[in-house]
């Protein structure tokens, strides 16, 4: 191949050239960096303000132009050599034959084409071994370590501990075609002896991880159809499958998150599918409808039919929809989600339905058992300039669970939580955050009797949190937080469980 047909050369390129030894007093690299910063694109040699036009080249370089209709970036300023090779080069590129003009031309630049060939040459070899180094040409992989040092302290039995664990988690996301995703979750950690990672107190931290091994946490592949997204695998949840988050609000506790991770929106990781709607807008800016729906099975990966297995069976399943009206700034949803328990299906204890619940229910909320219908209300703003005041996330759920005289306990159950978070809050780029509420717990219980346990359940609690997030760069947060709860788990009635903690919790992103 001939040089000027090799020499492409990008102004981004030029702006890319070190400092040359002083044996070639020619070639001024400053003038290369000046004109990287100074590109635009003229159609003629004619606009350029400060070359030689008594000089030969001016006139060959003017006629160069017009005659292949070339388009130069050139300097708004004088023109340096290394500008004139460029357009040489951009001029001649793609030509088989040069004249004698054309060939005087590459004879007087032809130290600055090859100072230049040699740079692109590095460059290229650089991104050869970067390209040679990726383990794969289709999958990024993201992924952060949560280290947390922290304690509580449980009012009832005297239980009280500090501990100093960590979770990991990595994420690949592999696209086929850019519209695509393939995401597969790996996640480990050393908590599942400690309160960040229990479900029944209300301790369970966002990063809490109970995997004592590298073990995949979530797998699903999603895909555009027209205006629609599509999911469908065999490990997800139905929160997942959804046109936006119902929440802005960023937890400490797993308990706040989805703006109160109550009835409506609780599940468990297992096979299922969803779509999602959303309104096409010309504005991102602009309010716009959106409606998902998905479906999750916890037989999904189990064989036997008459214990709940088969992703369509008599199984435990959860069927989430949202209906959303809103912006980026703000929000307002109304979900609703059909429990599934079929109470004539033989369960083991570990098989329970209440196991869905209990992230986030109190006594007679975790003895929830049968079909139930849940509703969740959701809505967040969001302030156009930080201060004081406060981004503000919002949730209310109801429960209302089908009689079932095999298996009597609670009847209605009720959540709540208000979020407030401050962006920049006092330096910029850290953020604050305070939240309280509800977990979800009974309203009205179903006589229980001989247990002993009463109509009325006297099941309420209360918890919060509060957080400060110091950014140390841009891969690097530390968290202070305390949090809190009164009643948490044994309800008025069977003695206080209140409970106090606080973490420091570091989390390093890459």
């Amino acid at each position: 191949m001939k040089l000027f047909q090799q020499l492409l050369v990008a102004p981004a390129a030029l702006g890319l050239l070190a400092p040359m030894a002083a044996n070639a007093a020619e070639l001024n690299i400053n003038d290369v960096s000046g004109y990287s910063d100074s590109i635009q694109e003229v159609e003629g040699i004619s606009q350029f303000s400060d070359v030689y036009p008594t000089d030969w080249a001016y006139q060959a370089l003017t006629n160069l132009a017009e005659r292949h209709g070339c388009v130069a970036a050139t300097p708004s300023g004088s023109m340096t050599r290394y500008e004139a090779a460029a357009l040489l080069n951009k001029c001649l590129g793609n030509v088989a034959q040069v004249n004698d003009e054309e060939r005087r031309l590459l004879n007087e630049f032809g130290p600055e084409l090859a100072v230049i060939k040699g740079r692109l040459d590095g460059l290229e070899a650089r991104v050869g071994e970067f390209e040679a180094g990726q383990f794969s040409t289709t999958t990024k992989m993201s992924g952060k370590v949560a280290m947390v040092l922290g304690g509580y302290d449980r009012v009832k039995g005297d239980d009280k501990a500090t501990t100093f664990t960590y979770s990991k988690t990595i994420n690949l996301n592999t696209s086929f075609n850019g519209d695509d995703l393939l995401y597969t979750r790996l996640k480990t950690g050393n908590m599942s002896s400690t309160p960040w990672a229990t479900k029944t107190y209300g301790t369970y931290l966002s990063v809490g991880a109970t995997y004592s091994s590298l073990t995949v946490d979530k797998l699903w592949y999603q895909f555009p159809v027209g205006d629609f997204k599509v999911w469908v695998g065999p490990k997800i949840e139905n929160y997942y499958m959804l046109a936006s988050a119902p929440s802005i609000y960023k937890p400490v506790l797993k308990g706040f998150a989805n703006g109160g991770n109550g009835a409506t929106y609780g599940s468990s990781t297992d096979g299922g599918f969803g779509v999602a709607w959303t309104q096409p807008v010309d504005d991102r800016s602009q309010a716009r409808f959106a409606i998902s729906s998905g479906y999750v099975s916890k037989g999904a990966a189990k064989a036997n039919g008459s214990t709940g297995g088969g992703i369509l069976g008599d199984n435990q399943a959860k069927w989430l929809t949202k209906l959303e009206y809103g912006s980026p700034r703000w929000q307002v949803s109304l979900a609703y989600s059909r429990d599934m328990c079929d109470k004539d299906v033989n369960r083991t204890a570990s098989e329970s339905c209440k196991n869905w619940y209990e992230y986030y229910t109190t006594e007679q909320g975790a003895n929830r058992t049968g079909n139930a219908d849940n509703i969740g209300l959701r809505g967040y703003w969001k302030p156009f300039d930080t201060g004081l005041i406060p981004a503000i996330q919002v949730g209310y759920d109801v429960s209302h669970i089908d009689d079932d005289e095999k298996h009597k306990s609670t009847k209605d159950t009720v959540s709540w939580m208000v979020g407030l978070m401050w962006k920049d809050a006092f330096i910029d780029g850290n953020k604050a955050g305070v939240a309280f509420g509800q977990r979800q717990f009974a309203t009205k219980a179903v006589d229980r009797s001989p247990s002993g346990v009463p109509n009325d359940p006297a099941d309420e609690n209360f918890i919060w949190e509060a957080y400060y997030d110091f950014k140390v760069s841009d891969n690097i947060t530390v968290t202070p937080a305390i949090f809190g709860a009164v009643d948490s788990y044994q309800g008025e009635d069977s003695g206080s469980d209140d409970w106090l903690g606080g973490v420091i919790q570091t989390v390093f992103k890459f």
